[in-house]
């Protein structure tokens, strides 16, 4: 039996149990929760349909089998340009097999320049990964990879907890390359937090050690919004994430990040076209 956690803050929670014909079974790919985004999709896209990509608009990169299913990298990208008549407006991260297969959306405006996103995430069993966009004018189109990993959810930190958490909020802004007024320059975000799943147990206390994430990610550049994210302890230990911005003119590039406990947090960085990203 599957419990599949749903810990959306802008979706309903939503908690439910499927039996799989074959639990786990790594050699069959159309097992690999078929019934899981059965549900998921009835619960979020209900009646729309979802076009089956091919990468046409949304391109999904992952590895085959990971190194390390706490740490996977993937990264989706889109091609549409983000022009305001028209543009991504979401991306949907759906791990089927994972304790909580929503485990990420991001949502893009048209100072995103790109709706492109780059991140490191947890994989709990064998499954297929879905990137799903969606564009202003409602159209959904989806990618599929099949990816290798296991015990990426319930892997215990990988580093000292009690270090973690002492550097826990601490973030940091770089900007790659010459920043071009007018272009979309390449930004990462990168965030010191345990990104505690709840699922790992303490081998001293044999206590599971409790839920303690990132939950939600706001990105501004010259007080307009970029970039933001409702996340949870699907993306890795300290998350980072790589995304695009539009500068027009001098600005100030800021993140505001909320957890699970409530606590903010806060990092910005000044960046002006013409220069080199810091």
């Amino acid at each position: 039996m599957n419990h599949l956690i749903f810990s959306r803050s802008g979706l309903a929670s939503i908690a439910v149990a499927i039996a799989l014909a074959v639990p786990g079974a790594p050699h069959a790919q159309d097992q690999a929760g078929a019934g899981n985004w059965d549900m998921i999709r009835q619960s979020m896209f209900a009646g729309r349909t979802i076009e089956e990509d091919g990468a046409k608009l949304v391109e999904l990169e992952t590895p085959v089998r990971a190194e390390d299913a706490a740490v996977v990298p993937i990264a989706i990208r889109t091609r549409m340009p983000q022009d305001p008549a028209q543009y991504v407006k979401k991306v949907y991260l759906v791990i089927d097999r994972n304790p909580s297969p929503v485990g990420a959306i991001f949502t893009f405006t048209p100072e995103s320049g790109r709706a492109d996103i780059e991140t490191r995430v947890r994989i709990e069993e064998y499954t297929n990964v879905r990137a799903i966009a969606e564009t202003s004018d409602g159209r959904l189109f989806m990618t599929t990879n099949y990816v290798k990993a296991s015990g990426g959810c319930s892997a215990p930190a990988g580093k000292d907890l009690a270090e973690s958490m002492a550097r826990m909020g601490r973030m940091k802004f770089r900007v790659e390359g010459e920043v071009k007024q007018g272009e979309p320059a390449l930004a990462q975000l990168m965030i010191s937090h345990p990104n505690l799943s709840g699922m790992a147990m303490d081998q001293m206390t044999r206590l599971f050690t409790p839920a303690h994430f990132v939950r939600k990610i706001e990105v501004t550049y010259g007080g307009k919004p970029v970039m933001s994210a409702e996340v949870d302890f699907t993306i890795s230990e300290n998350p980072n994430v790589r995304f695009y911005f539009l500068p027009r003119g001098p600005g100030e590039l800021k993140a505001e990040v909320v957890d699970s406990n409530q606590l903010k947090f806060e990092s910005s960085i000044q960046v002006k076209p013409g220069t080199a990203g810091s």
